[in-house]
């Protein structure tokens, strides 16, 4: 899949794609992210709202990306990871071109993640992958 993303996919801008999609969230279905831990059970509720009105995540690619990079900034903000890009070899891994590193070193995809939960459901929920990741090291 080809995504035309407003800002280049570089680690630097995945701030970027997160705050744009706060606001769209914001206008489009009037929900409130705040970068809390709480927030992502409200993103998972715009991505089933997309999944039951028949949408698939070829259709919306780009929306998703931003709520992967809304994931990762939580991720960021409040389990103290950070955002890296991925390298050569390591691209047909992720799929996608940014990463989240933890505090342990132990990396994740919260961008595929994302694309996941929209093409499996709730089976791939974001709160529990936020739970899995980042929460041992936030307590650390």
């Amino acid at each position: 899949m080809e995504l035309r993303l407003r800002y280049a996919p570089r680690a630097v801008n995945a701030g970027r794609f997160a705050a744009d999609i706060v606001t769209s969230a914001a206008q489009v279905s009037g929900v409130r992210l705040d970068y809390s831990v709480g927030s992502l059970a409200a993103v998972d509720e715009i991505i089933e709202d997309f999944r039951g009105s028949g949408i698939d995540s070829g259709q919306v690619g780009e929306t998703l990306f931003g709520f992967g990079c809304y994931v990762g900034e939580v991720m960021v903000r409040q389990g103290g990871a950070s955002w890296r890009e991925v390298g050569g070899e390591e691209v047909p891994v992720f799929g996608f071109p940014l990463v989240v590193q933890l505090p342990s070193g132990q990396v994740c995809n919260p961008i595929g993640k994302v694309f996941k939960r929209m093409d499996n459901g709730p089976e791939d929920d974001l709160p529990y992958f936020y739970r899995v990741f980042a929460e041992p090291w936030r307590r650390a």
